[in-house]
Parts: C-alpha cells; structure tokens; sequence
C-alpha cells in the first residue's frame, strides 16, 4: 500500500516516493536551547518521532537529523538577563533538553549537530553565495539578496510585493531590500564571535538549517523538510531560497508542517501566565498520558491544551491498562474457555490502522482502531486465543506511537510485591462470604483513598490496580 503526504511545497496530498528508496532522508529544524522545553515542543518532536516509527514500521530506512541551535540573539538576551555566561547557558539547556526526551521516550535522532561545531562550514557556503552573487558584504554582515533567487515566495505562497509590505524596517539597517535576510551578522563587543573573512561574528539562524541538513544528510535535496507551522516564512522559505540557489537544485523534495499548540485558546506565553513546560506535565502525569493527548489531533491541524483534555487522555489510557490487566490475569488461569470461532486474526484492524496512517499520519484514525480492537477484545475477553493475539496487535501497534506502558510495569512491580494490598483483598473477600457488606464496602473504600481500584470480575475473583 502506498504511503500519501500532503506536501505544503505543492499544496497537494501525494504518494511518498523517496529519491532512493528504501533511504528516507529526513530534517526537522531542532530546538534553539535558550529556555526550558515545552509542550509545544514536544508535540513537534514527539510527532516527527512517530513519523520515523512508521516509515520504519513499513520497511524504510530512515536517516534522521535534527539539529540544535546553541547560537543566537535570543540566547545571548537571555544569557545577559541572567547574568550567566552563553556557553554556561546552552550547556545547561542542552542538557534539560536531553532529559525532557528520555522522559518523554523519545530517541536521539541520527544526528543531532550544534551549529557553533559547524560554523566553518557555514563560512564556506556563505563565501560561495557571495561568489554566485547572491549575497553581499556591509559594515553589520552578510545578507541574501531575496529578489535575485526568483522562486522566493513559492512555499508561504507569497509575493514579493505582498512580503515587502509586511517587513518592519530597520532604521539603522544597511540591506540593500528589507526583504534581505542575514547569513552572517558581525558580532558586537562582548558578543560570542568566530573569525570569517567579513569580521568577527556569528552565523544567521536560517544558514545553520541549509549547511547541516546536507551535511549531516550527504544530500542536496532532502526527501522530508519537517517543522512547525510558523516556520514557513521566513524560515523555511529563506532556507530554500539560500540552498537552492547555490545547488540549483530542489532543497527538499516533501514539506511537512505541524499545527501549533495553544493553551485554552490562547498562544502560550510568560506574560499570560500560561507557559507550561514538558517537566510540569510529566510531573502529573505520565508520558503516554501526554501522547494520547497529541494523538488525538491530526499533525496538521493546531491543537489547544487543557488539564480537563489531560483528563479525557487519562481515561483513554487507562482503557489499555486494564485491558492488559485482565490479559496478565487470565494468562494464569485455569479453565479457559475458548471458543474458536472467535480466534479470529486481528490482521483485519492492524489494516485499517495501517490504511490511517498511510493517509498522511492519520493518527486520530489511526488511534480508533486500537480502541476498536479493546472494545472488540473486551466483549470476548474469555476467548484466550484471541486475547493473547489481541494483546500482541495491542503492543505492536502502540509501539509505533511509542507507547510504552510503563505504568503498567508499576503496576505489575506493586501486585507482586505490595502485601498490604493482597491483604486487604483477602479481608475483603472474606468479609463479602460472610455477607458482611459493610466491611467489605469500609475496605473498598479505604484502598481508595489509597489510590487502589478494585474490580469484581464474574466468577467472584477480585483484581486491582493502582490509580494514574
């Protein structure tokens, strides 16, 4: 079955052919490590991680780059206001950066290049613009001349006109065109700087992009160019712009762009208060909580976070959990009932999950059906072939969203070693045969509160787990 993308270069949905299949080379723009990570950071990388998951899943190989800008104005406004050394700062983000990933089960990318390690080779490819004559030297830097590359404007779908009147212009600018963009700015005093043949100073944000994706890459055009939305302009129309008019070459043959996040509505900010960062989820609940959240929203589409959607994506969850509860259960039973005409593959459900993500992403879609296949299993939980079969798909299709249960590994760590818990079970059940319903309801109760959820399966056995 075909895989289908909608590229935002042509505004279409189209059949993914990579240039040289079955190598998928794939760029996202990473992080620029001035501040904590937050959720909408993680939605992008968690959504391009999933991405990658599935073109593995379907048999291709994925070469994977996400870079990390440790090199810009706002690190080094961020480090004056406090106080610290730049180097300090970036060391210090980059390393929370780091934690916020292996907290949220996502893994390193193939590379994942600083770009103050590869600011030599932005010099060079800065120094071959100027030689195309698309760029020019003054007193503050280098800068791209936009309207000699002629497709300018091609992926925002813009005009040149249309972008002009929208540039906020510098007064103490010396570009020839507002529409110009930097590839090199001269550093002033105090200022990190490298030496180039322009002066001292530090490279443009979009160059980085261009110079380490083929690098990093060892290809002119990328199969896959992936980032947020608001990155189209002028970001990514820059980047393609530089890079393509020194290879003459296509920058990258499919753009992905995810919707953004909001916060109840608003865009997220420090000023309204409502900043929330990938530590201040985690910390109430666990990663595949926040993962179903996402997966509930199509890439493309924006998505706006609340503590009650938190809730929703919650009991979503725990629908799995207790499912793969009644699973662990009945693998140690005895008696089986099973009815074969039941049995039956759940190759028919791994399809249309299959068929969903084939059709760009699709993960609300795709997320159903594994939802479909609980609802399906729950209603022949005693057929033991097919529950074994089903917990199987289950793993398998969940492990493609990077689901990981770990919750459910607690939970089974406390059942085989919390004797209180048992205990009380035993009270419990002693106390319903003797029909003292009073005391098995206080028991109940007071697991509760201890954040134990008991359930009375049909023939009068009691299983429990542990509250998210």
């Amino acid at each position: 079955m075909p895989i289908f993308i909608t590229n935002s270069l042509t505004r279409k949905k189209e059949e993914f052919i990579p240039l040289k299949p079955p190598k998928v080379n794939i760029y996202t723009c990473g992080v620029t490590v001035y501040d904590e990570c937050h959720i909408g950071h993680a939605r992008s990388l968690y959504i391009f991680e999933v991405m990658r998951r599935y073109l593995e899943y379907r048999g291709f190989k994925v070469n994977f780059v996400r870079i990390i800008t440790d090199i810009d104005d706002k690190i080094i406004n961020r480090a004056k206001e406090l106080g610290k050394d730049w180097k300090e700062l970036v060391g210090l983000y980059i390393e929370r950066y780091d934690e916020d990933l292996k907290a949220l089960g996502i893994g390193k990318a193939g590379a994942e290049p600083r770009a103050t390690e590869n600011i030599p080779d932005m010099v060079n490819y800065i120094k071959e613009l100027i030689k195309e004559g698309y760029a020019y030297v003054t007193n503050t830097g280098v800068y791209f001349s936009v309207r000699k590359f002629s497709e300018y404007g091609k992926l925002s779908g813009q005009g040149i006109e249309q972008m002009f009147s929208g540039v906020r212009k510098e007064p103490d600018e010396t570009k020839e065109d507002p529409l110009d963009f930097a590839l090199w700015k001269i550093s002033k005093p105090g200022e990190p700087s490298w030496p180039s043949d322009w002066g001292a100073g530090r490279p443009g944000w979009h160059i980085e992009c261009s110079v380490m994706s083929q690098k990093f890459l060892k290809t002119d055009t990328l199969d896959i160019h992936a980032g947020g939305r608001d990155l189209i302009f002028p970001h990514h129309e820059n980047e393609i712009a530089q890079s393509e008019a020194l290879t003459r070459k296509p920058f990258a043959k499919y753009w992905i762009h995810h919707g953004l996040l909001t916060i109840n509505g608003q865009k997220m900010a420090k000023s309204l208060g409502n900043f929330i960062t990938i530590q201040d989820v985690l910390s109430r609940y666990p990663a595949d909580i926040l993962k179903i959240f996402y997966l509930q929203a199509h890439y493309s589409s924006p998505i706006d976070f609340s503590w009650e959607k938190m809730e929703e994506a919650k009991q979503a969850y725990e629908r799995i959990l207790i499912l793969m509860n009644k699973a662990k259960k009945a693998t140690g039973a005895e008696g089986h009932k099973v009815r074969s005409e039941k049995s039956e593959d759940t190759e028919e459900i791994k399809n249309e999950f299959m068929e969903a993500m084939d059709d760009d992403f699709n993960t609300p879609q795709a997320l159903a059906s594994i939802f479909e296949l609980i609802t399906f299993t729950n209603k022949n939980i005693e057929d033991f072939d097919f529950l074994q079969k089903s917990v199987q798909r289950l793993r398998e299709l969940l492990g493609i969203f990077g689901i990981s249960l770990e919750t459910e590994a607690r939970l089974e760590k406390i059942e085989t070693k919390d004797e209180v818990v048992e205990n009380m079970i035993k009270q419990r059940e002693k106390a319903r045969k003797e029909k003292n319903f009073a005391h098995s309801d206080k028991i109940r109760k007071e697991l509760e509160e201890k954040g134990i959820i008991l359930e009375d399966t049909k023939d009068n056995k009691t299983t429990w787990r542990r509250k998210l």
